[in-house]
């Protein structure tokens, strides 16, 4: 059944109170998706220096750049 044929009338609406009690659940992922970018070299030299995770270090970069966007 298509999202825009699903009857909500007997959910009730959450409280702005509910609302910022939720939190995401704690086994939460977002899917990883595989690109190639060019960044330049220094860049990667300075992130590849730190150590192991250097990846995701640069997507936790890329992500608070996101949220503060907003």
């Amino acid at each position: 059944m298509p999202d825009d044929q699903i009857n909500y009338d007997d959910i009730p609406n959450l409280t702005n109170a509910q609302l910022a009690e939720m939190k995401r659940a704690e086994h939460y992922h977002p899917v990883k998706k595989q690109i190639l970018a060019r960044v330049d070299a220094d860049v990667l030299a300075w992130h590849k220096s730190q150590g192991k995770g250097y990846q995701s270090r640069m997507n936790a970069i890329l992500r608070g750049a996101m949220l503060n966007t907003k």
